[in-house]
Parts: C-alpha cells; sequence; structure tokens
C-alpha cells in the first residue's frame, strides 16, 4: 500500500506539471471529476487504469516508476558538517546556492568572475558532498528533492542571518521590483498554524513559477529574494508597556 501511495504521489505530481485537471482526466476517461478525485484520495487504482492515465500525459509506466527511483536518492537536507563546510568558503556558497536555483555550468562561467579550474573545483566539491552529480561534459544533475532546506539555525541559515539580512532590509522598498508588507494582528494558535500553511502554500507556488522561468536565458532574468516570515512577537520597545501577565 505504501509503494502505491508513493506512485500515486508521483503522478499526481506529473499531472500538475503537464497542467492536467482531474476533470480533465475524467473527461477522457468518461468518468466523472468527482470519481477521479475519490480514485485518487483513496488510492482504488487498477494497473490498466493508471497506465490510461499515464497515456495522457505522455508518459509509460516504466517512466513513473523511474521517477519514483530517482526521487527516492534525492536528499531533503545536508548533514550539519556538509553545511559547514559549505558556510565557509563564500565561492562554494554562491555556486551551491546558484546550482539549487537552476543554473547550468555555461551559465555559470558567464554569470560568475570564476576562472574554469575554480569553478570545476567548486562543482566537484559539490558532487563529493552528494548535492550534485558532475556528468561528462560538465553538465550538472541536482541530487535534492523538491522540498530541500537547510538546517534549522544551521551553518547556512546562520550566515544569511548574519551576513545577508542587514543588506537585505537596508533598502526603501520603493522600486517597481519592490515590495515590503507588514502586518500585524492579535490571534489564536490555530489561526496561526492557518498562516503558517498558508505561507507553505505561497511559497511553494513561487517556487513552481521560479522553476518555469529556469530555461529563460541569464538576461532575462534577475535576482530576486523574497522573504515570509511569521513570528509570536512583541516589539521590544513597546513590550515595555505591556502587562507583565501578556508579556510573551
Amino acid at each position: 500500500m505504501a509503494q502505491l501511495n508513493v506512485l500515486i504521489a508521483a503522478l499526481k505530481k506529473q499531472l500538475k506539471a503537464s497542467g492536467m485537471t482531474y476533470a480533465d482526466i475524467g473527461s477522457a476517461l468518461e468518468l466523472s471529476e468527482a470519481s477521479i478525485k475519490r480514485m485518487f484520495a483513496q488510492g482504488h487504482f487498477t494497473l490498466a487504469r493508471m497506465e490510461s492515465i499515464l497515456q495522457l500525459i505522455g508518459l509509460e509506466f516504466t517512466d513513473l516508476l523511474d521517477l519514483v527511483q530517482r526521487e527516492s536518492h534525492q536528499i531533503e537536507q545536508l548533514n550539519l558538517e556538509q553545511e559547514a563546510q559549505i558556510a565557509a568558503d563564500l565561492e562554494l556558497l554562491v555556486i551551491a546556492v546558484s546550482v539549487i536555483h537552476g543554473f547550468s555550468y555555461d551559465e555559470l562561467r558567464t554569470y560568475y568572475n570564476l576562472s574554469e579550474h575554480q569553478l570545476i573545483q567548486k562543482l566537484a566539491a559539490l558532487d563529493r558532498l552528494k548535492l550534485i552529480d558532475l556528468l561528462p561534459g560538465n553538465r550538472i544533475k541536482l541530487k535534492i528533492a523538491p522540498n530541500f532546506r537547510w538546517q534549522s539555525n544551521g551553518p547556512i541559515q546562520q550566515f544569511f542571518l548574519q551576513k545577508v539580512q542587514r543588506d537585505f532590509f537596508n533598502s526603501n522598498f520603493d522600486q517597481t521590483t519592490d515590495k515590503l508588507l507588514v502586518l500585524n494582528g492579535l490571534c489564536s494558535s490555530a489561526t496561526n498554524q492557518d498562516i503558517q500553511d498558508k505561507m507553505q502554500e505561497f511559497v511553494n507556488k513561487i517556487s513552481e513559477l521560479n522553476k518555469a522561468d529556469g530555461k529563460l536565458p541569464l538576461g532575462e532574468k534577475n535576482g530576486t529574494t523574497l522573504v515570509v516570515a511569521l513570528r509570536q512577537w512583541q516589539y521590544e520597545t513597546f513590550s515595555g508597556f505591556v502587562r507583565e501577565e501578556f508579556r510573551k
């Protein structure tokens, strides 16, 4: 049953990537949209039914198995030692972040002022760290999962908190490409969790949009950073006016 769930999850991902909806599948298979939703939710698939759905997006069942196998070897996080190695080498960190964002070897050569020897050296280090496979012809194959993330409060996160946040917020955010929103309020723990869930959905959508731009030439893309944060927090200057029993 667990293996079937993995296959269904991979199938849903491929359907989403192709833009095909449950309604489209239902129309092609002469079933209602509700029936298709129930099929995916309950995992009631025959092999023939799954193959029929795969045919709609031009895949074979063996293609789906290959996708599952590749994803099973993807990493979701580096360990602290691996992160520390990257954080201690600024050039390596720059290249690591860039390849995670989809840079090819040629784009790295074009975009950064690094020699071929320096670049190969850094990519080889990322290969040893299992972040990428450096293939013949200097092709780069990412080995990270779609939900890859840096260690919470780990070396990379600490680097960005200490070195980057001051530079990032040193702006009036008054350009057409900038936007700063700050919202304060009082909310329950349940609402706080709901906000966190919606934040994650939003970030996932942004990630998809970013990946869609991956095929564009470098000249049509600009470095863009989005910070999404939520804290149960009171501004220190204001907290002095708050009664002790309400201070967090």
